[in-house]
Formats: structure tokens, sequence, C-alpha cells
């Protein structure tokens, strides 16, 4: 189930996402989507 949720994110955070993205971009040559790098990183944390 999804649950579509509007966050206010620091600026060098999103610099780190986005280049945590751009590796498994690389990585994977599939598409991923900035959402499942989020929810990735949040399940780590939590």
């Amino acid at each position: 189930m999804f649950v579509r949720v509007t966050v206010i994110l620091d600026e060098e955070v999103m610099k780190k996402l986005r280049k945590r993205q751009a590796k498994l971009l690389l990585k994977s040559r599939k598409h991923v989507s900035f959402s499942s790098v989020v929810n990735e990183c949040l399940k780590k944390c939590i």
C-alpha cells in the first residue's frame, strides 16, 4: 500500500538522496525513482 506524503527536505539531505539515486541508476540500468530511494533509506533508519 502506498500513501502520498509531502515532506520538506533539507538541501543537504536532498543532495545525498539524489547522489544515492545516481549510484543506483548506474548499477542497475533500470529506472530508480526518487521515492524508492527515500523509502529504502527510511526503512534502513527505522
